[in-house]
């Protein structure tokens, strides 16, 4: 039968079933993916509810399944932090792909304001939440969330948590900027961590000393620098490091914008990059390391990949279909090749 229009407009479940020659209810399993419909009526279907223009009614399918279709992401500092769009747009594809809309709200880091983000998303009645933060951190339990379906992203949860997180794999990070400049036959290797107190920071600095121990490399206090996670805190540190009778052929930074800081630090002393030093960042943050000449060799954090399977095991936490709630998923980070390794001069 020729699909026609539905007077008045809009296009009815009956009117893609007469159109189709099928009932209401197999349109209605067709669309929805709720029971097996026969793969070539399915496509019969589709192509009617295509050419009448159907758009299911969401609000009456929510009330139906007691599901509103929208998730909220909660994040600490979206608008400053240049990975933030990373997570927010794997999570996003990730819920499209399921039918499934983001609402996104930031707190800015202030308690009382996650506070009343959680409040409103629940009054719009999300069907879960995405808790993400901007770099790997400990997160406790919000007051509020009990009964709805919560995922950490870049964050571990505290005690007496049992909750789905996320988060990249920092000894597997730090392992692979070591590997490396060990592949280059580095072996006076430094490391300029941060000041900032978080999960991250502890865990790349304890991947680096075990990658450098584990190829017969001692780093001693004498090779470790601590600064601002930014490159005026990395022009400090690098300076520390390369002023020093015995100055390291390598420096690996906990961070892009450190590095950056560590090679102005070498070119304020003459010291080319990376004929007379080699540097490698963590991050792979594009407006840094792709800017810097030569570009700066990095590893690149998960950032859209976190965000995607947040918003998966939220999705299957929801639908009933997750195993049991807690642990921590760990995601791998990823080489990027750019012009800031070579030998050291001496090998």
């Amino acid at each position: 039968m020729q699909a026609t229009p539905a007077p008045g407009g809009r296009a009815r479940v009956s009117d893609v079933a007469a159109a189709a020659g099928v009932s209401p209810t197999t349109v209605s399993h067709a669309l929805s993916g709720a029971r097996a419909v026969n793969a070539e009526t399915r496509e019969r279907i589709l192509a009617v509810a295509q050419e009448l223009g159907y758009v299911p009614d969401r609000i009456a399918s929510g009330l139906r399944r007691r599901r509103t279709g929208v998730v909220g992401l909660l994040g600490d500092d979206l608008a400053a932090t240049p990975f933030a769009g990373r997570i927010i747009e794997g999570a996003r594809r990730a819920g499209l792909e399921r039918d499934v809309l983001l609402l996104v709200g930031e707190s800015g880091g202030d308690a009382d304001a996650e506070r009343d983000l959680i409040a409103r998303f629940l009054a719009h009645r999300v069907d879960g939440l995405l808790i993400a933060r901007m770099y790997h951190q400990r997160v406790d339990r919000p007051e509020g969330v009990d009964g709805v379906p919560v995922v950490l992203v870049d964050a571990a949860p505290g005690q007496d948590w049992e909750v789905d997180a996320v988060v990249p794999d920092e000894l597997q990070i730090a392992t692979l900027a070591c590997e490396r400049l060990i592949r280059d036959g580095h072996r006076d290797i430094a490391y300029v961590g941060t000041t900032d107190a978080s999960r991250a920071a502890r865990g790349r600095l304890i991947g680096v000393r075990s990658a450098l121990g584990d190829a017969g490399i001692a780093l001693d206090d004498g090779r470790v620098e601590f600064c601002s996670s930014d490159a005026a805190g990395g022009r400090e540190a690098g300076g520390r490091l390369l002023d020093r009778d015995r100055p390291p052929t390598a420096i690996i930074c906990f961070n892009d914008q450190i590095a950056m800081g560590v090679m102005q630090a070498a070119a304020r002393r003459g010291i080319p990059v990376p004929a007379g030093l080699s540097v490698v960042g963590i991050d792979d943050l594009h407006p840094v390391a792709d800017a810097l000449d030569p570009g700066l060799t990095t590893v690149a954090l998960p950032h859209e990949e976190l965000g995607r399977w947040g918003m998966t095991r939220l999705l299957d936490r929801i639908d009933g279909t997750a195993p049991p709630a807690g642990g921590l998923h760990l995601l791998r980070g990823a080489l990027v090749e750019r012009g800031s390794v070579a030998p050291p001069a001496a090998h």
